[in-house]
């Protein structure tokens, strides 16, 4: 039998089409409920997520992630950013080149999560220019863009089906 959390990982799916419709600012707020739940190194949450509702800066996300045209029509851009300093404070380079990574990843996946509880389709977006989104965004030394999230309600259907390697070729016990 499948539960909840399981039917709500296996619905998601990566959309790209997005409507007009604005995100209402508490579905929002519930997003960043769900990410400020999600789990970090030392519990020192070394990142930041930066809400963009702004068009033109949206539309510069748009051209510094190399055009892809859905990060432009979405009406939200999530911008996850490692603080690579507040985690290296804690735990020297390890924290700064790995652990403020992983927590920015994981605060994202959180968010696409709340995302898809929502009814809210969502895209995992990490091919960008850094220093490009560095310069829009305004980011402080040991500040790094780790994912643009574009989020709003899909236009389209959503995808059904989408193949999956089995379980015995994505996993291994020893």
């Amino acid at each position: 039998m499948i539960n909840e959390f399981e039917k709500l990982c296996i619905n998601r799916k990566s959309i790209r089409k997005f409507s007009d419709k604005l995100i209402e600012d508490n579905k929002i707020i519930q997003i960043l409920n769900s990410v400020n739940s999600a789990p970090s190194a030392g519990n020192l949450q070394a990142y930041e997520v930066i809400v963009v509702k702004s068009k033109d800066v949206i539309v510069k996300l748009y051209e510094a992630a190399l055009h892809q045209n859905f990060i432009a029509q979405a009406p939200v851009v999530l911008v996850f950013v490692a603080k690579t300093q507040e985690s290296s404070e804690q735990y020297g380079k390890r924290g700064e080149q790995l652990y403020s990574i992983q927590d920015a990843t994981i605060a994202c996946t959180y968010a696409m999560l709340a995302c898809e509880a929502l009814d809210i389709s969502s895209t995992w977006v990490g091919a960008f220019e850094d220093k490009k989104i560095k310069e829009i965004l305004d980011c402080k030394k040991g500040e790094i863009p780790i994912a643009l999230l574009p989020i709003g309600y899909t236009l389209s259907n959503k995808i059904s089906f989408i193949h999956r390697k089995d379980l015995d070729e994505m996993s291994r016990e020893l």
